[in-house]
């Protein structure tokens, strides 16, 4: 069945709303014209990040070859101009839109293949080198929609996209451990004597310090993608300063439970959300 743009672009957003929902408010801040290309590229990147981890108990290997067959069909898309596939067809569209680099998707395919062979990352250089393609290249690929008005820009939104993915990972702690994986650096646990209580799920005094230490960790890269907002139109500035108050609320949020990400999963309330995106509607 052949689907249509619009269908496909609703397709992406509804990705975005369903999986993302601190992103997808703070998107609600673009200029309508330009939020279904934001969607388009989340859209893209959710959809491959569920043939990663949540396709139930398929196999690993049919996961790789799943995730291989879309790199293949994406790029095959990219060659013709177009796609009839349901999230590829928006995402084609938008590629030719704004002229990304395919070298963008080819970096962050890579980085989602590393999630089936690498399960700890040894030093937090070498996350930086998973988040090359798993963060910081969304920064990029997202920058040229928010037209910047210089070059400087490119750092900030790869440190926005670091900041959100390590946001990411220190929420979902709990999560990660039942696909066996720590996207703490082992370095760290270790220094911090925390791997007792990282396996056992336990909130010791030995993690809050872990925790205390990437938390302040992230909110340096959160401090530089802040330097790149002045270098973005209204209206795009507006959306990046909702993304850095939302997002960074998670971090407030995993604060004030005393750590713990293991019990539940910390969330920014629904009301928190809507206000901080009417409040910057009206600036």
């Amino acid at each position: 069945m052949t689907v249509t743009l619009e269908e496909s672009y609703a397709r992406c957003r509804e990705l975005n709303r369903r999986y993302g929902t601190t992103y997808y408010w703070s998107t609600a801040l673009l200029p309508k014209v330009k939020r279904h290309h934001v969607h388009a590229l989340y859209g893209f990147c959710r959809y491959a990040d569920d043939i990663v981890d949540d396709l139930g108990p398929v196999p690993v290997p049919e996961r790789e070859q799943a995730l291989a067959a879309l790199g293949r069909q994406l790029f095959a898309d990219l060659e013709r101009g177009h796609s009839d596939h349901p999230v590829l067809k928006a995402v084609i569209h938008t590629v030719r839109a704004f002229d990304l680099d395919p070298e963008y998707f080819r970096r962050f395919l890579a980085s989602m293949a590393m999630d089936f062979t690498v399960e700890r990352y040894p030093r937090f250089e070498d996350l930086l080198i998973y988040m090359d393609g798993s963060a910081a290249v969304i920064g990029e690929m997202m920058l040229p929609i928010l037209e910047p008005t210089s070059p400087a820009a490119n750092q900030a939104a790869r440190d926005l996209g670091i900041a959100f993915q390590l946001t990411n990972f220190w929420r979902d702690v709990g999560e990660d451990l039942e696909r066996g994986r720590w996207y703490l650096p082992v370095e760290d646990v270790s220094r911090f004597g925390a791997g007792s209580a990282l396996q056992g799920r336990q909130v010791t005094s030995e993690w809050v310090d872990l925790m205390r230490f990437e938390i302040e960790r992230t909110r340096t890269y959160y401090s530089s993608a802040e330097q790149g907002i002045p270098l973005l139109p209204a209206t795009s500035a507006r959306c990046i300063t909702g993304a850095l108050v939302l997002y960074g609320g998670i971090l407030e949020r995993i604060e004030a439970a005393g750590y713990d990400v293991f019990s539940a999963r910390v969330r920014v309330p629904a009301w928190r959300k809507l206000a901080t995106t009417a409040r910057l509607i009206r600036l």
